[in-house]
């Protein structure tokens, strides 16, 4: 029987831990035997992560063993990752997978992950940074225009957002009282994953990109993101389906549809679901992905996978909320 890989994540708090959790104790291949939280020590995991009651009776830790663990997921907020590392070797073998933000400009070693672009390099990668969920939304939208050379010189984006997007924590923009019934843009023209989206397309496309004007919306749901990208395009639609068939013809968690799409049917998984039309002189390309699995710890795993020589589905057949 073959050994199952020994899991560890660090900064088990939030929801993308959370998430994680739920998706490892379930994992075939996988054996979750470390969870880290600073603020959360000694209490059990379903204590913080509803829904885990009966399925794990893990607590989590004060003190982060690595002896003896074949992949360390990096959950913690944007700028831990690097001070965690800081004075601390890294065991011989140990893959890492970081959700945070520190190492996706690929230093240090790490290959970015998204594996509709970097499989390849993340097959024999020892480190992998996990991308941004917008980023992963918008660059799934934008990529195979990139590639093909076809990626306008402007490209007009609104992406709507759930809750959760915003981290655990709570604040003024997460409170029921304010979310409920309430939509509001924010980052406007500044969000911090156009850094990663913009770099990426202008390695893909082999020159530096556009204008990407990126309007994030938060909306008053829990899960997923919503992307509507406008750009002119001088293909007709079944030029451009073509592109988009030949770059995700054969992907796992990668669909062009043939209908208009809405949240719920990639809302608890890790698919990201595009639609294509064209009006006029104007392409619309809708991109829905659920932003904790996805967009987070779905990737993840499916990251871990590819790293690991597991079959990139495994653990990750999950079903959409629907209804």
């Amino acid at each position: 029987m073959k050994e199952k890989l020994r899991v560890g994540i660090v900064g088990g708090g939030g929801y993308t831990a959370g998430e994680l959790v739920r998706i490892l104790i379930n994992h075939p291949s996988a054996e979750l035997v470390m969870v880290h939280s600073a603020s959360q020590a000694g209490k059990y995991l379903y204590e913080v992560h509803a829904g885990l009651y009966g399925d794990t009776s893990m607590r989590f830790c004060q003190e982060v063993d690595l002896d003896g663990i074949d992949v360390l997921f990096m959950c913690g907020a944007h700028g831990e990752s690097r001070r965690f590392w800081e004075g601390r070797s890294c065991p011989e073998g140990l893959k890492i997978i970081d959700l945070a933000q520190d190492f996706r400009d690929e230093s240090c070693g790490y290959v970015y992950g998204l594996p509709e672009w970097r499989r390849d390099r993340i097959s024999s990668a020892g480190k992998v940074a996990n991308p941004g969920c917008f980023a992963t939304a918008l660059q799934l939208a934008l990529l195979p225009l990139a590639g093909a050379g076809r990626l306008p010189e402007q490209v007009n984006i609104q992406a709507l957002t759930g809750s959760t997007g915003a981290g655990v924590k709570p604040g003024a923009t997460t409170h029921f009282s304010w979310r409920e019934n309430n939509i509001s843009a924010y980052k406007v023209f500044e969000h911090q994953h156009l850094v990663e989206v913009g770099r990426n397309l202008s390695i893909v496309a082999g020159r530096p990109v556009g204008d990407l004007n990126f309007v994030p919306l938060r909306g008053d749901f829990p899960r997923g993101i919503f992307a509507v990208l406008t750009m002119e395009c001088p293909l007709n639609l079944e030029d451009i389906l073509t592109i988009y068939h030949e770059a995700y013809d054969g992907e796992p968690f990668t669909f062009v549809s043939p209908f208009p799409l809405d949240l719920k049917q990639v809302a608890g998984t890790n698919k990201c679901m595009l639609f294509l039309e064209k009006h006029g002189k104007h392409l619309v390309v809708t991109s829905v992905i659920d932003n904790l699995l996805k967009g987070a710890s779905g990737q993840a795993v499916q990251n871990m996978n590819i790293m690991c020589g597991l079959p990139e589905t495994e653990g990750l057949k999950l079903k959409a909320i629907a209804f």
